[in-house]
């Protein structure tokens, strides 16, 4: 099973990215920074806040669905707010996660809980933004092997990646929604773009439900591209407990996705 995680900056590399789904299929594919359209709007549109301004796929969620079409799609928004076209018009968007899994597998159970704040339904406001997690349970019918999976985009903090007060309790309850899940000595991986730097906190937190980070393992210094120009070079990580069996893990700068690598894991489920 091949599972990746990818921060898709809102789809800004769509065109890149719309030619590497088909190639790539992976069987479990999570996302961060999706955007869903509640009306049909203009393909391209622009979010701005108080620091940024980012073209934005109006619908990434519609466009990742069209480019894998058996694949079964789940969407979980945090925020919805305004974005505006070429015309200044505004339309609105919503703003979260979603994950898409192969028709072969089978989804028998998920979760979707906040792991900060609530939904906010009137624009995008100041940070941090409400953050959402996605968890489920996939088996494999042919062999009977299942794997706890699990994703969240950590708070966005303009001071920094450091620890804070609510970074742990983010954490708490990262690992509390895995944990509701997960049952003794079934596998469990945990990704996303959580926007820590090696060596945080949410590291020891979750070390102690017996996840273990990849990319460090790895020696891996790099989880951004070249569209990303801040030093700190750490921000997406996935996590996997000793049931899970790693076959492969790679963090491949190429092709250009978004400002973040994706990261890509492939599992033995034999069961």
């Amino acid at each position: 099973m091949r599972i990746v995680s990818l921060n898709a900056w809102g789809g800004r590399c769509w065109p890149a990215l719309d030619r590497w789904l088909p190639v790539e299929r992976p069987d479990v594919l999570c996302m961060q920074e999706v955007t869903r359209a509640p009306l049909r709007a203009p393909p391209w549109l622009k979010y701005r806040d108080a620091c940024r301004e980012l073209d934005q796929r109006s619908d990434l969620f519609a466009d990742v669905s069209r480019a894998l079409p058996a694949h079964q799609p789940w969407f979980a928004a945090a925020t919805r707010g305004p974005l505006t076209d070429s015309n200044e018009r505004e339309w609105q968007s919503e703003h979260g996660i979603a994950c898409w899994v192969a028709p072969h597998l089978a989804v028998t159970e998920r979760i979707q809980g906040f792991v900060h704040g609530r939904f906010r339904r009137d624009g995008w406001g100041e940070e941090p933004v409400p953050r959402t997690m996605q968890a489920m349970r996939i088996e494999d019918p042919t062999t009977g092997a299942s794997v706890i999976i699990g994703h969240f985009h950590g708070l966005r903090d303009p001071a920094g990646k450091g620890d804070s007060p609510a970074r742990q309790r983010q954490a708490v309850r990262a690992r509390a929604l895995i944990e509701g899940l997960a049952g003794q000595g079934e596998g469990v991986v945990l990704a996303g773009d959580m926007n820590v730097l090696p060596g945080a906190e949410t590291f020891t937190i979750f070390a102690e439900a017996g996840l273990r980070d990849l990319v460090t393992a790895h020696g891996i210094e790099d989880t951004r591209t070249e569209l990303y120009g801040k030093p700190e070079r750490h921000a997406s990580y996935m996590l996997v407990n000793e049931a899970v069996a790693v076959q492969g893990f790679d963090v491949p700068a190429d092709p250009v996705l978004s400002d973040h690598r994706p990261l890509i894991l492939d599992v033995c489920m034999d069961g």
